[in-house]
């Protein structure tokens, strides 16, 4: 019995190490002597999908590697890809059989189209062997199938354009998809606006982000701008459009124009204009000069009134000679300009006999002149002009003061000073008491 043992354990051992010799590694490629066995070695090492997400009925690839490990050369044949919603577009590509050598790797390449929904699929590939009796070789691949769409709006804009006013907008562009997209490009049309840059490539686009282009507009009329953007699935482009009406209105950020404290005076023939201009809008207004308009003529010595700029809030007084046969209003013009160099004209309506102005209208687009209701509005405490025009804020601050003076005058507040200032006086009035 012990014998026999001895025998079975001895024949274990022989046919152990007779299949690790026929199984044993040489470099990357395992060493094998039956086909079979070689054949058992080619396996799916990885694949590539692109698009990486299809949109429904898109077009791409799927390149599946595959490795052989023996260390002998192998045959496959009829490879395919096998999915009832992912058309194969190229079989006949694949009808000869193909030898992989010792350790290599070789790709197929199948253009396919998914047919299929929104979801998730997983093809079957498969090949088969040129060696009888071997198994074939299959593994799944998955194919992500998706609708979801890029999407693009206006992010920042004003709430009405300007004509002839630059203004920003930005054009915002997001990606929701699970995959990347590339080649973001966005082309602006308009038929009656200045649009700046002309173009603007984003290049890709990562999945579920965003991003804010900016663009320049000058609107000359009122119209629309189309943003065409652009972008590559894959090798698939498409492209989605959104439209921007130009709103022409109030340039609510723009300067604001007034005019107050106006005060006429005449020499001779010429009669002078003196008053403030205030800057009552949220941006500067550079450059700003001031003149008369016809049936005026301004002459020397100021026929035009440089101020210079305005910050929001800040005024400048000006005056400005002129001449004129007309008794009735004078139109008084103010000319500024904005950051992006556009010039804006305001015409006020002076009457020379009462000094009072009414809101005239731009000759470019700007603000609105005037107060509320076309009235000016004076800088310190007074509203309108002539009787209107009184300091009353100064009026009020020395009402105060004298009934304070008075109020510690009673309480006999004022007593030591009085009493301080009689002694110096009598002091003086009798030098005989000097020591």
């Amino acid at each position: 019995m012990k014998v026999q043992c001895i025998i079975v354990s001895i024949l274990l051992l022989v046919s152990g190490i007779s299949a690790v010799s026929a199984a044993s590694m040489s470099g990357n490629t395992v060493t094998v002597t039956d086909s079979r066995d070689a054949a058992a070695l080619v396996y799916v090492s990885g694949y590539e999908i692109t698009p990486a997400v299809f949109y429904p009925g898109e077009s791409g690839t799927v390149t599946v590697h595959v490795t052989n490990a023996a260390n002998t050369s192998v045959s496959v044949s009829q490879p395919n890809l096998m999915d009832p919603h992912i058309k194969v577009t190229n079989s006949a590509a694949f009808a000869t059989a193909t030898s992989i050598g010792p350790g290599e790797t070789i790709d197929y390449n199948f253009v396919i189209t998914a047919d299929g929904s929104d979801g998730t699929y997983f093809p079957l590939f498969t090949t088969s062997t040129t060696v009888y009796g071997a198994k074939a070789i299959n593994s799944q691949i998955k194919v992500k199938i998706d609708s979801t769409d890029v999407r693009a709006s206006i992010a920042v804009k004003p709430d009405t354009f300007a004509l002839s006013t630059k203004d920003r907008v930005n054009v915002s562009v997001v990606n929701p998809r699970s995959a990347d997209i590339t080649n973001v490009l966005i082309v602006p049309e308009a038929d009656g606006a200045i649009i700046s840059p002309d173009e603007s490539y984003v290049g890709t686009l990562k999945a579920g982000t965003s991003v804010q282009v900016p663009f320049a507009i000058t609107p000359e009329k009122a119209t629309g701008v189309t943003f065409h953007i652009s972008y590559n699935n894959g090798d698939n482009k498409h492209t989605t459009d959104v439209v921007l009406p130009l709103t022409l209105g109030k340039n609510k950020q723009g300067a604001e124009i007034v005019v107050n404290n106006i005060e006429s005076s005449t020499s001779g023939m010429t009669m002078t204009m003196k008053g403030d201009v205030t800057n009552n809008g949220l941006s500067d207004a550079k450059s700003v000069i001031v003149t008369v308009g016809s049936p005026a003529t301004p002459v020397n010595p100021n026929p035009v009134y440089a101020i210079g700029n305005l910050e929001p809030d800040d005024f400048s007084s000006f005056e400005v000679t002129y001449t004129t046969q007309d008794k009735g209003a004078v139109p008084l013009i103010v000319e500024y300009k904005d950051v992006d160099g556009n010039v804006f004209t305001e015409k006020f309506s002076v009457s020379a006999n009462s000094n009072s102005v009414s809101t005239g209208s731009a000759a470019i687009s700007g603000a609105t002149a005037g107060g509320p209701g076309g009235q000016p509005r004076s800088m310190i405490g007074g509203f309108g002009s002539g009787m209107n025009q009184l300091p009353i804020t100064q009026i009020v601050i020395i009402l105060v003061a004298i009934i304070a003076l008075l109020i510690a005058w009673r309480k006999g507040l004022l007593k030591p000073l009085t009493d301080r200032f009689r002694k110096k006086r009598e002091k003086d009035d009798d030098p005989g008491q000097e020591q």
